[in-house]
């Protein structure tokens, strides 16, 4: 009688564990898993450019230094920061992660404008096609992290979902962060719009 009662409740067991999302939320990590991958490539052929477009605007005289000085520090804050598995669980470590990498982004956007001043530095083809590749990059970027927050969402839909929500609960599947807007609060204000000013 105790083994066909230990059978039973092995046999629902199984049967339970099939139909509770166990399978689906690996599924879902190991994709977020990759898609994280991908956003950080990216995010490392980004850093890897910068040092040559350093290395041509120093060539530009009278450049503005503190320009160049920002873009510098921003590398190197970003590529200090320690990328684990760990991060997509952490949000504290994830946002430290975003924030340094829209620093970076936010240095090279300067870096770009204030290059426009220098005609001599935008006839460089040398800089102009390291413009070019970073743009495609920032681009890359945008696609990258589009499907990291596609994975995430559908892992976070599972999570939260009943009866998926149980096992959640019972493995400890925790909602990941996304990526977020760094100045939601200034987008989301509207602009003002004076016609009467001369």
């Amino acid at each position: 009688m105790k083994r066909w009662l230990l059978i039973l409740m092995t046999v629902l067991t199984v049967v339970g564990l099939t139909g509770c999302g166990y399978n689906d939320f690996q599924r879902l990590d190991e994709q977020t898993k990759s898609a994280w991958s991908e956003v950080l490539n990216q995010y490392q052929r980004r850093a890897d450019l910068v040092p040559n477009i350093v290395a041509t605007v120093k060539g530009q005289a009278n450049f503005e230094q503190d320009t160049l000085t920002k873009v510098i520090e921003a590398r190197a804050k970003a590529t200090s920061i320690q990328v684990t598995p760990e991060t997509l669980n952490d949000p504290a470590a994830f946002q430290k992660f975003q924030q340094a990498q829209g620093e970076l982004t936010g240095a090279l956007s300067r870096l770009m404008a204030v290059s426009e001043n220098y005609p001599t530095l935008q006839a460089n083809q040398a800089f102009r096609d390291l413009r070019v590749t970073l743009e495609g990059t920032e681009n890359r970027i945008t696609v990258a992290r589009d499907r990291y927050i596609q994975a995430v969402q559908a892992y976070n839909v599972l999570a939260r979902s009943f009866p998926s929500n149980l096992t959640a609960m019972m493995f400890h599947y925790q909602a990941k962060p996304t990526f977020t807007v760094q100045n939601e609060a200034q987008i989301s204000t509207p602009p003002v719009v004076d016609f009467n000013k001369k």
